[in-house]
């Protein structure tokens, strides 16, 4: 494992989606993302942290992003998409792979908040240009191939109750 040290300029993306949806299938909870983002930036130096959220007709999320708001995460909010049949599709996986390549040339590290396997490629061209990736999420619901491709791995599952709301 590589050393973290404070100088380390550090950038934290968050697929929230796929943090909540892990969650309450796991553990029929919800994710404490003050303590994933602690985690993250590891007393490092927190340059940006992005949560990227999906908003609903209902309005039913305001309060939720807000307090991501509060915490100094910053919200990427995509409305969800509602096709004929109900088909519902809400997806941030290119507003993510742009903001990290955007970013990456003034970090040292990026975090990487998710078990997508979609995501390697975008691992390995951010190791490639000398970028530190990690990841954080659930371990059982998480690709191996993307646990593989990172330079680290950090399973909440290993102390759920520090990264999950008490119920």
């Amino acid at each position: 494992m590589t050393i973290k040290h404070k100088g380390q300029r550090v950038v934290v993306l968050m697929d929230v989606q796929n943090l909540y949806h892990s969650a309450k299938h796991l553990y029929q909870s919800r994710v404490d993302f003050k303590q994933v983002l602690n985690l993250g930036v590891s007393k490092r130096t927190l340059i940006r942290s992005f949560a990227y959220v999906i908003r609903t007709k209902s309005g039913e999320e305001k309060s939720f992003f807000d307090a991501l708001t509060n915490l100094g995460i910053e919200t990427r909010i995509k409305d969800l998409q509602e096709y004929q049949g109900g088909f519902k599709k809400g997806d941030w996986d290119v507003g993510l792979v742009v903001d990290a390549i955007r970013l990456s040339g003034s970090v040292d590290s990026i975090v990487l908040v998710t078990g997508d396997g979609d995501f390697v490629p975008l691992v390995e061209y951010l190791q490639n240009k000398g970028i530190r990736v990690e990841v954080i999420a659930f371990k059982r619901s998480a690709s191996s191939k993307l646990i593989e491709a990172a330079d680290e791995f950090m399973d909440l599952e290993e102390n759920p109750k520090k990264y999950l709301l008490k119920k």
